[in-house]
């Protein structure tokens, strides 16, 4: 391939967000003299303690059931590869869309949605819980690294698109049941408008689609690595089953494992080609000619087509059953379940039996702020991290350390 032939990045859209229009920081620092205001974001994601401890964190599953499978550390990584690809398509600002692509899981528990539920469960009379709004506690509170400010301090716009990442949570095109969690609610009143009720910007609306394009690529690869199901139960599914018999047809014989990945990494060019293309045919509708004219659509500008959304549900539908549901995932996350529960009934009860930092914070709190505390602290933690605090606490022939 010539370099006439190498695909060149676009002119920035007209709708792309811009470094020098950024609405910017809570506390006003200095710019960086050799990055970006979203670089700079980014960077901060990447050496945040939260995005280190993601490489213990379940995807689908836990961390000592084999090396090879996905962890939430890998998957934000590949998330991120995707967004980088789509935004540059589309002339989007690359930096802003990775920063949010790699930020997005950052407030998963440990266990996966497993940990996930067992904390929701618990801390239903205390306000609930939610991945999502513990990613903004993360990355406005509870990061505590820098001299002037606790949290990350991040742009506006990088804040924006993790509270919208799955679109606005008020107003017509808010999901049903939706609620501003209250993190969100307080910000919004005390520091910076995040304007809920309105769309995000078309980088982190690429964002929110890749996440769904990796995972659903990934959980079939470690699915089928799995043996949770096989190759040939993939056959009827719609894009999935017509590119496997297409890489079947044109690579007689290959071994499995080259199968997989030829598969998955043609469903994501799919997948990937027909959002650039829908996309584009609703930029050609719609004429946003600004950022701001992007969150302020009746809709969101960055999407599948209605095919291709078929063939997403199709695909969700069939992991479900046959993974998610599988009864070896079920016994891990039962067990998983029952150490959060466990967990957090006893530092509830027992704070005293936090380590030290966090036992001085307790201390003087009423029951639902302590009740958040410790939801704070399971969800900071590692699987492995959890089931040592587990034996820790309730094995009586382990020595305390």
């Amino acid at each position: 391939m010539s370099r006439q032939d190498t695909p060149q990045p676009n002119l920035p859209a007209a709708f792309a967000c811009r470094p020098e229009d950024s609405r910017g920081r809570d506390i006003p620092e200095p710019e960086s003299p050799t990055r970006t205001c979203f670089q700079r974001d980014r960077d901060r994601i990447v050496h945040a303690g939260a995005f280190r401890r993601l490489k213990y964190k379940t995807q689908v599953f836990v961390y000592h059931e084999g090396d090879y499978y996905r962890t939430r550390l890998t998957h934000s990584i590949e998330v991120a590869q995707i967004a980088r690809s789509i935004s540059r398509a589309l002339g989007l600002n690359e930096d802003l869309a990775e920063a949010m692509a790699l930020a997005h899981d950052l407030g998963h528990t440990c266990f996966g949605h497993a940990g996930e539920d067992a904390l929701k469960q618990a801390m239903e009379p205390y306000g609930g819980f939610d991945h999502n709004e513990q990613t903004f506690r993360i990355l406005t509170l509870l990061e505590q690294r820098y001299a002037e400010f606790d949290g990350l301090n991040l742009t506006w716009e990088t804040l924006e698109g993790i509270v919208k990442h799955n679109g606005p949570l008020t107003g017509p095109a808010a999901r049903e049941g939706e609620k501003v969690p209250a993190t969100v609610a307080a910000y919004c009143r005390d520091k910076r408008d995040l304007e809920v009720a309105t769309f995000a910007s078309a980088e982190a609306q690429v964002a929110a689609l890749s996440d769904d394009i990796a995972y659903n690529n990934h959980d079939i690869d470690d699915g089928v690595r799995a043996g949770l199901f096989s190759l040939d139960d993939l056959k009827e599914l719609p894009l999935v089953g017509p590119v496997l018999a297409e890489v079947r047809g044109r690579y007689p014989g290959l071994e499995e494992g080259r199968v997989i990945h030829e598969t998955i990494r043609r469903v994501i060019d799919h997948m990937v080609s027909d959002l650039l293309a829908e996309t584009r045919r609703r930029v050609a509708e719609t004429r946003p000619d600004s950022a701001a004219a992007v969150r302020a659509l009746a809709a969101p500008l960055v999407a599948f087509s209605d095919e291709m959304r078929q063939n997403d549900r199709a695909l969700r539908s069939f992991l479900f059953a046959r993974m998610y549901r599988h009864y070896k995932v079920n016994r891990m996350t039962t067990k998983a379940k029952r150490v959060v529960r466990e967990l957090f009934e006893h530092y509830l009860a027992r704070p005293d039996c936090l380590p030290d930092e966090w036992q001085a914070e307790a201390r003087d709190l009423p029951e639902p702020g302590r009740a958040r505390l410790v939801a704070d602290y399971i969800a900071g933690m590692t699987d492995r991290y959890a089931l040592d605090e587990h034996t820790k606490n309730f094995d009586l022939r382990v020595k305390n350390a």
